[in-house]
């Protein structure tokens, strides 16, 4: 009998819950046995209004225009998260801005008060790696046409925060003068472990450089482990595996790795474990790091390391090198190379040179990297004059030298139709130990000094040959001829500066508004994680 009456008082409570009634057992604390009604919902709490700084955004490259609002600002606040569209476009670049503002990363389009919203709109009227970053009523909108251009929004996003605390109302719009930006590394006289090679491209991220050029062959060493031909890597060199770690962060750093195998000269690491290829003058004296380059095989041999290597470079270039063939620096290449001279009138007949001969070899080389869809770069002084064979056009040519064998003024490349990246030594090469009257480039001067017309001496070429549809941009480059007279630790100190300066002028080539002072002040605070 108690079964039944306890069911059925089950089965009234059902019945009451559905009705909505609802049923509470005795409250000892109550007066009576009332019932007591549930609490209203919780609306949700008001969001924080941004407060942000009045002042223009500080990053370096500093931006190219600014249109201040009336408003509050942008700030980071208890509820700032970063929305995005995730769907594979803009996700490495939301999670490293979350990461970096210590905030969560939310999916979708709509963002409210306080939030960072990243879209990128292939119908915005910006160029590739250009971008706008609005602060307005209290939300902050980063937006490119490509990922690129958002990803450059972000860092100087992150900048200004640092810096500033925030963003003030209005409008950032900003773009690179040139489209090529970069660093170029001698690993091959000097290893570099592949965690100082990813430093770098941290570095070289957050100062929206886009290239780093990587020479792994010389005389001193080839630095990068070869699978096809592991007699030539030396002991002290790169896996493929750091290297495919290195092109990853790269990639997502919007940064495209150019690798170098540099021939016909500076070959001396490949043919220690090849010395039949070796090029010998008419006294049997081997040329230092040249190949023989009357021989089929020697051109097999390179032509197989870069269809090797394009397998895991996977960017648009490929740099031939070009440069510094010893055979040229001979008084009398005829002379002195018989047999290269005689390869050269059978090629091309009577008048035929040694030097048509080293013009085909990167021709040739050159169109087997095309045949591997990349545009090849060469060194402007494996472009010669004059001769049986010209150079061919289809490559873009790094202008360095105007005091080498085969080099000329950079107006006769320009004004031949080359395309032009500005590599000067007397600004951008950092040569370790100051040898043969180089001496270290300094920040202060680059930022003073240089842009990228100055190709050649501490003059620009002619205004009408320059701009960035002639002069692509320009890459600092480290050299390791003396390879012990610095650390890896005390390269990275040296070429801090000088990477700031060069990013400035590669953004913007016009004088800068901050004096050295300023803008080295600027670095370190930011460097350092300080705000002014």
């Amino acid at each position: 009998m108690a079964r039944v009456v306890i069911g059925g008082v089950v089965a009234a409570m059902v019945v009451l819950v559905a009705l909505g009634v609802v049923v509470f057992g005795p409250d000892p604390s109550a007066e009576d046995d009332a019932p007591v009604a549930s609490p209203p919902p919780t609306p949700e709490e008001p969001r924080v209004r941004p407060s942000g700084p009045q002042e223009a955004p500080r990053a370096i490259p500093a931006v190219r225009s600014w249109e201040p609002a009336d408003g509050s600002g942008w700030a980071v606040t208890p509820d700032t998260r970063v929305v995005a569209v995730l769907d594979g476009v803009l996700d490495d670049e939301a999670e490293r801005l979350a990461d970096e503002l210590s905030v969560p990363v939310v999916e979708g389009d709509e963002a409210l008060l306080g939030d960072v919203l990243l879209r990128v709109d292939p119908d915005a009227p910006l160029e590739r790696e250009e971008y706008t970053l609005a602060s307005r009523d209290g939300v902050l909108t980063i937006t490119g046409s490509h990922d690129a251009g958002v990803f450059y929004g972000t860092r100087t996003l992150v900048q200004s925060v640092q810096e500033l605390g925030g963003v003030a109302e209005g409008e950032v719009r900003d773009a690179p003068d040139r489209p090529q930006r970069g660093f170029m590394l001698d690993i091959a006289r000097k290893h570099f472990p592949a965690e100082w090679i990813e430093d770098r491209l941290r570095q070289m991220g957050d100062l929206k450089y886009n290239q780093l050029q990587l020479h792994f062959s010389d005389d001193q060493g080839f630095r990068i482990e070869s699978e096809e031909y592991p007699e030539v890597v030396s002991e002290e060199h790169l896996t493929q595996d750091e290297v495919r770690r290195i092109l990853a962060l790269a990639e997502s750093l919007h940064i495209t790795v150019i690798p170098e195998i540099d021939s016909p000269g500076h070959l001396g690491a490949v043919l220690n474990a090849y010395p039949d290829l070796r090029l010998f003058d008419r006294d049997g004296e081997a040329v230092r790091g040249a190949i023989d380059i009357s021989q089929e095989r020697a051109g097999e041999l390179i032509d197989g390391l870069t269809r090797e290597f394009a397998q895991l470079f996977p960017g648009p270039y490929w740099h031939l090198g070009g440069d510094e063939y010893g055979a040229l620096y001979y008084r009398d290449p005829q002379a002195s190379f018989p047999g290269l001279a005689a390869a050269a009138r059978e090629e091309f007949g009577p008048a035929g040179t040694v030097q048509d001969l080293a013009t085909r070899w990167l021709n040739d080389r050159a169109d087997t990297a095309r045949d591997l869809e990349r545009l090849p770069q060469v060194w402007n002084d494996g472009m010669h004059a004059g001769g049986e064979i010209q150079p061919d056009a289809e490559r873009e040519v790094t202008y360095w030298t105007g005091r080498e064998i085969g080099a000329r003024p950079p107006e006769e490349y320009l004004e031949g139709g080359w395309q032009l990246i500005n590599m000067s030594s007397e600004y951008l090469y950092y040569v370790l130990g100051e040898p043969v009257g180089f001496v270290y480039p300094t920040g202060e001067r680059i930022y003073e000094e240089w842009t990228p017309e100055v190709l050649r001496g501490s003059e620009p070429v002619d205004p009408a040959l320059g701009g960035p549809e002639n002069i692509l941009g320009g890459r600092f480059a480290v050299w390791c001829d003396l390879a012990d007279r610095q650390s890896v630790a005390e390269v990275a100190d040296g070429i801090r500066l000088p990477l700031h300066a060069t990013s400035q002028k590669l953004w913007n080539p016009d004088e800068p508004e901050l004096s050295w002072e300023e803008f080295t002040a600027l670095a370190d605070r930011l460097e350092a994680g300080v705000r002014a």
